[in-house]
């Protein structure tokens, strides 16, 4: 099951009882005390890690407790301290405070480690206590009491280039066929219910991971379809690919403007972020009309076929690419970096597709 919110309780250990003794042995007048000190709480921490993909380990946990220090013994003994509590969550989750709404930690980094709450102390044996005055104290302190956060976990994914598209445009086959993904594809609406990663290899030492999220209509960002439930999964990503269906009964320029209205609306930072458009489904399109359809669509966002097709795309199909910087700060953000027709099941311009989102996300690293 995917869960990408849960609310939690987390106490930190109780600090261990300070221990009241006498020392007694043979030939020894007057010992003394000689209780020691409880042992110390544990901490509860936070640690980021890449094998672990969604919260739903957390559904049957709601409340997690470090373990509390052992109280202290004679012989000036100290009480074991409690084992610190590590709570391990996937890349992207956000720490919330449930009473003020803060995000208290950002884990992003595999192996990211996070104090978040500290265990109470050991009381003092009644050996600190003893005085000229009070050669055999019988106190000793207890243990402080561990502290108690409410919280709330929020996972937004982590991917490089994220699909945005209506229901049953070809998403979920566009990332099966490119990654490692696997998510159910059904000739019907909505049957991508949860978000999936897949990473896409080029070549045997580069990658990058592509997030594909359910699909998204009009009123999408008031909480229309799914919603906002999953449209925050694609908030960490910088780089997003617009996929319009030649074959959806609705027309492309509907598709286009209602897709970036939704998500401007839904961030006013990820509407502005680079952005490419992959035309799906030429395997339905007549041949013969495939050219119209993609002259017309690049007709209206104002550009016009590319000639240069350093990435082997399928040259009898128009398409278009960004050839050169428009400035020192890199592509024309304004612009799609690409808008080109292919098919996944017949692999159409696929290979082609993946090096040129490859070369768009090198861009966004440097």
């Amino acid at each position: 099951m995917f869960t990408d919110s849960v609310e939690l309780t987390v106490s930190s250990g109780k600090g261990g009882q300070g221990c009241v003794a006498f020392r007694r042995e043979k030939f020894v007048l007057n010992g003394g005390p000689n209780g020691g000190d409880g042992g110390k709480g544990g901490d509860v921490y936070f640690k980021c890690d890449n094998n672990t993909h969604t919260l739903s380990h957390f559904q049957r946990k709601m409340h997690i407790k470090a373990d509390g220090g052992k109280p202290g013994e004679g012989s000036n003994c100290t009480g074991k301290s409690g084992g610190k509590k590590v709570i391990i969550v996937p890349p992207g989750t956000q720490i919330i405070d449930q009473e003020t709404g803060d995000v208290l930690f950002d884990m992003t980094v595999n192996g990211q480690e996070e104090k978040f709450i500290q265990g109470g102390k050991g009381g003092l044996g009644n050996t600190h206590f003893k005085s000229p005055t009070n050669q055999r104290p019988t106190y000793a302190q207890p243990g402080e009491k561990g502290e108690t956060r409410s919280i709330k976990l929020d996972l937004k994914l982590i991917a490089d280039i994220g699909l945005v598209g209506f229901p049953n445009v070809g998403k979920s086959t566009l990332i099966s066929t490119v990654s490692n993904a696997r998510p159910e594809i059904a000739n019907y609406e909505f049957t991508t219910l949860t978000p999936k990663l897949g990473q896409v290899n080029i070549g045997d030492y580069e990658s990058f991971v592509m997030a594909d999220i359910p699909g998204i209509i009009g009123g999408a960002h008031e909480g229309k379809g799914l919603g906002i439930q999953f449209l925050r999964h694609i908030e960490r990503t910088k780089i997003l690919l617009y996929m319009v269906d030649l074959g959806n009964y609705r027309e492309l320029k509907e598709q286009i403007e209602v897709l970036k209205d939704e998500i401007a609306s839904f961030s006013e930072i990820l509407g502005k972020s680079k952005f490419a458009i992959a035309l799906t489904r030429v395997d339905v399109i007549p041949p013969d009309e495939i050219e119209a359809l993609v002259n017309g669509f690049l007709e209206l966002l104002g550009l016009e076929k590319s000639y240069t097709n350093e990435f082997n795309f399928d040259a009898n199909m128009p398409f278009y690419v960004q050839d050169s910087a428009s400035d020192e700060l890199g592509f024309d953000i304004e612009k799609p970096y690409l808008v080109a027709p292919i098919s996944s099941p017949t692999h159409k311009n696929i290979e082609a597709l993946k090096h040129a989102l490859f070369n768009l996300v090198q861009t966004d690293r440097t």
